[in-house]
């Protein structure tokens, strides 16, 4: 392994040349690989024109508020809101928590 850093033209055409030397298998092993790699990598990341990063919220601004009849604000029952979190937990028997049938 080398220490310095390449340009991205670069490692790709070392990529491509080592590879080219594998047998079928280790090249099915390093696309495996690759793929594994690109699926821990975020998906889509919503950019401004500019190139800075959106918040989700800007990115789903056309959808906000886009259904009608509805109410303004989804927390219409405050006082749900204020009861403590144990009386709003449904009550499940430990034996069900865990996994046992009894």
């Amino acid at each position: 392994m080398s220490n310095y850093v390449l340009d991205a033209s670069a490692i790709d055409q070392i990529i491509a040349e080592k590879v080219k030397t594998l047998s079928p298998e280790k090249q099915q092993q390093v696309l495996d690989f690759v793929e594994f790699l690109q699926s821990k990598s975020p998906k889509v990341k919503f950019k401004h024109p500019d190139g800075t990063p959106m918040s989700v919220f800007e990115a789903a601004g056309d959808l906000v508020g886009c259904v009608d009849g509805g109410p303004g604000d989804l927390a219409t029952n405050k006082e749900y809101l204020n009861r403590p979190l144990a009386l709003t937990l449904p009550r499940t028997p430990l034996s069900l928590r865990a996994g046992i049938l009894v």
